[in-house]
């Protein structure tokens, strides 16, 4: 077995599963770029029965001809299949010519969405084909996979049709956390601090791929310049490339993403439909759902006396597509423009905005570093409706022993010094939301810095303070 980092849980889960003593369907599926094939190939890649891939943009005849090469390779010996519904009676022989009782039948079909070209009737042939042999044998482990996330949830795990409840497991592969990220930077001969290691996250997320590009002998920003700025950088093209692999209609999952991508506090549907100019309907919630799925939006309760009518905020946290709408579509020709700017407004003002989304993606060891990670908790964002400026939380923590801590999230190179200003602003908007809200809780404030509060006459004011470090637990 391949060496995996960082997937523990998971690897023992799906050893659970080969070991189960029973037919498996197994659905794994996740962001593309996460390691999702890279897991079930170290795993399993020794003991496949017949293993393929989809073809990215193919058409249904080069995705036929595909499977069928890997039938042949696996041993198939028949005719050339003609259709889906071919094909999988094809597996089937071939499969039954392997069937040992008792001896797991591990089979591998990767990146699954894209066979389901336009009346395929793809899913119909992968029923068939489970329904009246696959579950019916003990041996048989089937695991599918795909990166078009929603895809593979409404056809085969939500399936309404003959596939309904047939997925014996599913498993959601997401980005490594920031500590895990240092991890696999450490494993991979980096020795960068933990200030390097969080700016490396902020760019490009806990995405396996990206942290696989970075070059250990040089510095963060030269690394920058190198994937993003210098001459045929290899992550300019990504943001195309990545839409395009996920999406049959790309360009309107990418409207979506830049709009977001513009709204420092995320925007709620009205919001944004209103600000696309596009009718809210069932198709635009689909689209929604689609991307969250894919791990690139996220929704989250906004609490207040309008939640009702307003409804959650939508939220870009895809950190590569954050990095590239705010600085790749500048048409930046500087081949070192983060090295010359590092320090600058601009490059501050990203960090902070950037540092916002890693502590939200980041609530289990925000919670344990406050020491509730026990307790029965809830988070929200939360917007004034009467405040003429507007007062805004973004992280509210809602806890069952009668607290609320009011989060205020801030990115700085050094100890972050509470001013006379902002102290002030910190006490109206506490009162905004204890008006407002109408709660009785007891309402404390919580700072999540880089290096702590740097200590004056207005620090010893604040209830409670999370660090970087807490982050990387």
């Amino acid at each position: 077995m391949k060496k995996i980092f960082g997937r523990q849980e998971e690897i023992a889960e799906l050893k659970g599963y080969y070991d189960s003593g029973k037919s498996e369907f197994i659905a794994v599926y996740g962001r593309r770029r996460v390691g999702k094939t890279y897991l079930v190939d170290s795993l399993f890649g020794e003991e496949y029965a017949f293993s393929t891939s989809g073809i990215i943009g193919g058409t249904q005849e080069e995705e036929l001809a595909a499977f069928t090469e890997d039938l042949r390779r696996a041993g198939y010996k028949g005719s050339k299949p003609r259709s889906w519904m071919q094909a999988f009676e094809a597996l089937r022989t071939l499969l039954e010519q392997k069937l040992v009782p008792g001896k797991r039948l591990v089979v591998f079909i990767d990146e699954l969405p894209c066979m389901a070209t336009p009346k395929s009737s793809l899913v119909k042939a992968v029923d068939r084909f489970w329904n009246t042999w696959g579950s019916k044998h003990s041996e048989v482990f089937l695991v599918v996979c795909g990166s078009a996330t929603s895809w593979i949830i409404r056809n085969i795990i939500d399936n309404k049709g003959g596939l309904h409840d047939r997925i014996t497991h599913e498993k959601h592969l997401f980005p490594f956390t920031l500590g895990q990220a240092r991890e696999y930077l450490r494993m991979n001969g980096f020795r960068w601090p933990d200030i390097s290691v969080l700016q490396t996250y902020m760019i490009l997320g806990g995405v396996p791929y990206y942290l696989d590009m970075l070059d250990r002998n040089k510095s963060l920003s030269e690394n920058v310049d190198m994937l993003f700025f210098g001459k045929e950088a290899p992550l300019t093209r990504e943001f195309d490339r990545l839409y395009k692999s996920l999406f049959s209609t790309p360009d309107k999952y990418k409207a979506v993403i830049r709009t977001l991508s513009g709204s420092r506090r995320g925007m709620t549907r009205r919001e944004l439909a209103t600000k696309m100019k596009i009718n809210d309907n069932g198709h635009f919630g689909d689209i929604l759902e689609d991307l969250i799925n894919c791990d690139f939006i996220r929704y989250y309760n906004l609490m207040g006396k309008s939640v009702k009518t307003t409804g959650g905020l939508y939220q870009l946290v895809d950190f590569y597509s954050i990095f590239h709408q705010t600085f790749l579509t500048k048409k930046i020709t500087d081949t070192h423009y983060w090295s010359n700017t590092m320090n600058t407004p601009a490059q501050n003002t990203w960090y902070g905005l950037s540092f916002e989304r890693v502590a939200m993606a980041h609530i289990p060891q925000i919670l344990k570093a406050l020491g509730v990670d026990r307790i029965l908790t809830q988070y929200y964002s939360w917007r004034s409706m009467e405040s003429p400026q507007g007062a805004q939380v973004d992280l509210v923590i809602d806890r069952a022993d009668g607290i609320v801590n009011l989060c205020e999230v801030k990115y700085s190179n050094g100890t972050y010094a509470i001013s006379k200003d902002e102290f002030i602003k910190l006490n109206n908007r506490s009162e905004a939301f204890r008006r407002e809200t109408g709660t009785k809780k007891g309402l404390f404030i919580t700072f999540i810095t880089t290096y702590g509060l740097k200590k004056n006459g207005y620090s010893d004011t604040i209830n409670s303070q999370v660090t970087m470090a807490d982050l990387f637990v």
